[in-house]
């Protein structure tokens, strides 16, 4: 694995278009946030042991400003790493109608990037099963999952990259308390089920706020998509805003909650499987009978 530190002194991507054109202090601002980013990502690979010597790691391709700046940090890490890995970007056209399929392969011809379009008509089976007025989200998101992972094996990817950010994470804590009286989240670093791969998101520790604007600066080719993100009233959304409000009304809370997921006390929660109430008594008595042996000694 590698040192963040040793990427630091790389040069900051050039913008394109207007953002070229920015002025000194303009430059300076855009050159401090690609730091901010590419240390983020730098410290949550460490932390979590995302990437090894020797990975291919498949970078999923929405054409979203997450996965565009994802996919940007991660090329800019690989420059200066004094380790190699691979990247691969893959995009899963799910055939939604109007998708402009020429956008995503243009622009990583242009970058220099080995890529594939995975072509799944995912579109018409979540618009057949969803029934009138239900979101899209559940079975969109495990059809995609699918494939994606499918495919991640058949290229020999041994790690596949997310795009997913600290306010995602957050925005999944409270999704799974509210609605599914949960407490779990997105974890940086996941083995899926079946054991077959390794899911990172070296996004984790970054701000939705930087990542947005990170991407208006360099121009991405931004793709909406108008599958879920027209959809009335998503739970997602609706907690996405909650925590807008609380970010906008208590500056810092949003990084405290989000420390607060990595620093987790089970004897302080109420799960029976993940802490042995029941032994407590036990415990006790071992604590106890320790406490009188040293005075007796």
């Amino acid at each position: 694995m590698f040192d963040p530190r040793d990427t630091l002194a790389a040069d900051a991507p050039t913008p394109s278009g207007p953002a070229s054109t920015l002025e000194a202090s303009g430059k300076r601002e855009f050159n401090k946030l690609h730091k901010r980013l590419r240390r983020q990502v730098g410290n949550a690979i460490i932390d979590y042991g995302m990437i090894h010597e020797g990975d291919r790691v498949m970078v999923c391709l929405s054409g979203g400003k997450d996965s565009y700046t994802l996919l940007e940090i991660l090329r800019n890490l690989q420059r200066n790493a004094p380790l190699a890995f691979s990247l691969v970007a893959v995009n899963l056209d799910q055939k939604q109608p109007g998708f402009p399929e020429h956008v995503l392969p243009e622009y990583l011809e242009g970058i220099g990037v080995e890529y594939h379009i995975l072509e799944r008509d995912t579109y018409s089976v979540v618009k057949e099963k969803t029934p009138e007025g239900k979101t899209t989200c559940a079975l969109c998101s495990r059809l995609r999952r699918g494939s994606l992972y499918g495919f991640a094996e058949e290229i020999g990817a041994t790690k596949v990259a997310l795009g997913h950010h600290r306010e995602d994470i957050l925005e999944t804590l409270f999704l799974n308390m509210f609605f599914g009286g949960s407490l779990k989240a997105m974890p940086p670093k996941l083995l899926s089920d079946d054991g077959r791969n390794m899911v990172i998101r070296p996004l984790a520790y970054c701000r939705e706020a930087d990542i947005a604007e990170f991407a208006r600066r360099m121009e991405f080719p931004i793709i909406p998509c108008n599958l879920c993100g027209s959809q009335p009233n998503l739970q997602r959304q609706v907690v996405k805003e909650m925590l807008a409000e609380w970010e906008r009304t208590h500056p810092g809370r949003l990084e405290s909650m989000f420390k607060a997921v990595t620093n987790v006390a089970p004897s302080q929660l109420a799960d029976r499987e993940l802490f042995d109430f029941a032994g407590l008594e036990e415990k006790q008595a071992r604590l106890q009978a320790d406490r009188i042996d040293i005075l007796n000694e």
